[in-house]
């Protein structure tokens, strides 16, 4: 059985993706978050053929913290066993509260904990899949670090990004958050079971992903009810 202390630990803060500069000796300007980014999309490509190659299916799953991502993958590693064997990374800056909640489904999980970094990189997730070893075939949800800025710069050699808003959260989190809605290939609204309760529009939220993403699909669903869920479905199915 997979433990959580496999998960690499890397004991060291990451680099703030963009905004700080470091001169060399020569005095020349060198854009340090550049140098990060490339090591990190050399890693993501390996990744990614290792998971081409097995036929394992990565999505990675993007949000703000609460927005109800943990209770998304027990409901989704329910309703689709029998199906496909499904694995999961679960991604925090501390604790194994997630994958002890996705453990108990029967699913295959490794904790990856961050310390001080604010997102999964390739690195990390090389070191997952090696703990994981996931079957071919598998869907792999990967579990992202509560964040809605760093997680969307940087490529895991996932198959696809999902991004989940709650409907807690309020309607303007796209035109907060650009990059991240429009690095995503779906958005799931989640907690649709509390709309009469909240201040949303799901409408306007959707105007507001497309002004930065004219082509992403947006779903509505609710984890808890089911509501939405069998298109949800369809759309893990498609990615294969």
């Amino acid at each position: 059985m997979l433990r959580e202390d496999d998960a690499p630990d890397h004991g060291h803060p990451h680099p703030h993706p963009y905004g700080r500069l470091q001169p060399n000796s020569a005095g020349e300007t060198v854009t340090i978050e550049q140098k990060v980014l490339a090591k990190n999309d050399l890693l993501a490509a390996r990744n990614r053929t290792w998971m081409n190659d097995r036929g394992v299916v990565a999505v990675n799953v993007m949000s703000s913290p609460g927005a109800g991502k943990t209770t998304l993958l027990e409901r989704t590693i329910t309703d689709l066993r029998g199906r496909r064997p499904v694995a999961v990374v679960e991604g925090d800056q501390e604790t194994r509260i997630d994958a002890d909640r996705i453990r108990r489904t029967g699913c295959p999980v490794v904790q990856v904990n961050t310390g001080a970094g604010c997102h999964l990189d390739a690195e990390m997730m090389r070191d997952a899949l090696t703990a994981l070893s996931p079957a071919g075939g598998s869907l792999l949800m990967v579990e992202n670090v509560g964040n809605l800025v760093c997680p969307a710069l940087f490529d895991l050699g996932e198959r696809t990004k999902v991004v989940i808003i709650s409907v807690t959260e309020g309607t303007d989190k796209p035109l907060k958050y650009p990059y991240m809605f429009a690095a995503a290939d779906l958005i799931l609204i989640n907690k649709a079971d509390l709309l009469p309760y909240v201040d949303f529009d799901v409408e306007q939220c959707v105007r507001h992903a497309r002004s930065v993403n004219p082509d992403v699909r947006v779903l509505t669903v609710s984890a808890t009810t089911g509501e939405g869920l069998a298109h949800w479905y369809d759309w893990l199915a498609q990615q294969s």
